[in-house]
């Protein structure tokens, strides 16, 4: 067979520059909210003086890493930093076990049109913003008229607070998290499980293999390479909790159990107006999950084959 030539770059910019120029509009957003407010990573090495102006940004006194010194010396940060990282695993850890447990469930379904109205259930959470389901989920929460706390009573219990208190905030925080966003992975399991011969459990069967000896032997095995990817991948986000969650369902009461870097850098800049201060916690947490994202791209490649370029 005669080897394909490769296509010199001028060849390809003269097929393909329609697609080049349709990619443009994109690019230049790219470039202008994206790239361009990098600039302001220089604030985090002064001590920028907001009044200022654009000036500020050559008048302001350079103080070296003067402001990283004073973060990682604050009590909070350590204490914010902790929250972020217990809420973020617990949320990955959580992301990935049920909804593998939801898509091993209803393939199992051989109702098809219940099986397509479970699955669009649990998926239209996705779809809506924390605004929207943090509102609903004050409602639902509410100590006095919600609906779970009206069940609890009817138990005998006594009503708890949940987003009030700070020994309920995270399982509140990771609960929520995984009602809204398990459909997105149930779906990606669910496309892998298709993917598995079945002539596979035929033969099992035939073998004397049961449900669970099925799912141990064939179908978890048969959709590793997507678990590993899910979770490699969700690695990269580790210091990402949820700025959205978060900052509608917390209060100053839980600072202490659900402050995550995002909102401790929300409060330092917007409200304290500590501008210096805040771009240096967003640059440490920005080459963390540069060094994280890069990693786990790495374990992706390695363990699920998986690749961008």
């Amino acid at each position: 067979m005669e080897k394909k030539k490769k296509k010199s770059i001028s060849t390809i910019m003269k097929t393909e520059w329609p697609l080049h120029v349709l990619l443009l509009p994109a690019m230049i957003l790219l470039i202008i909210f994206a790239y361009l407010p990098m600039v302001g990573i220089v604030i985090s090495f002064q001590d920028f003086v907001p009044s200022g102006g654009m000036k500020g940004f050559f008048t302001s006194e350079w103080v070296g890493l003067e402001n990283f010194r004073y973060i990682f010396a604050m009590k909070d940060f350590r204490q914010v930093l902790v929250n972020t990282l217990v809420i973020a695993i617990l949320k990955i850890a959580a992301g990935i076990i049920v909804p593998l447990i939801l898509a091993l469930l209803l393939n199992e379904v051989n109702n098809r049109a219940f099986k397509k109205a479970t699955q669009t259930i649990i998926y239209v959470p996705y779809f809506l913003s924390w605004v929207v389901l943090g509102g609903i989920l004050v409602d639902i929460l509410s100590p006095t008229s919600g609906i779970v706390n009206s069940a609890l009573k009817a138990l005998g219990h006594e009503p708890v607070y949940f987003l009030g208190n700070p020994d309920t905030i995270r399982g509140t925080l990771i609960v929520s998290d995984v009602w809204k966003g398990c459909g997105y992975n149930m779906v990606i399991f669910l496309a892998a499980l298709t993917g598995i011969d079945q002539s596979q459990y035929e033969a099992a069967k035939v073998d004397g293999a049961g449900y669970f000896k099925q799912m141990l032997y064939i179908t978890l095995p048969g959709i590793l390479p997507q678990i590993i990817l899910v979770t490699v991948l969700g690695l990269g986000n580790i210091l990402n909790a949820g700025f959205d969650q978060v900052f509608n369902l917390y209060s100053p009461i839980v600072y202490e159990k659900a402050d995550i870097i995002d909102t401790f850098v929300y409060r330092l800049g917007m409200l304290n107006l500590q501008y210096s201060v805040s771009t240096a916690v967003g640059l440490f947490k920005s080459v963390i999950s540069f060094v994280l994202i890069t990693s786990s791209f790495a374990l992706a490649k390695k363990f699920a084959n998986y690749q961008i370029f």
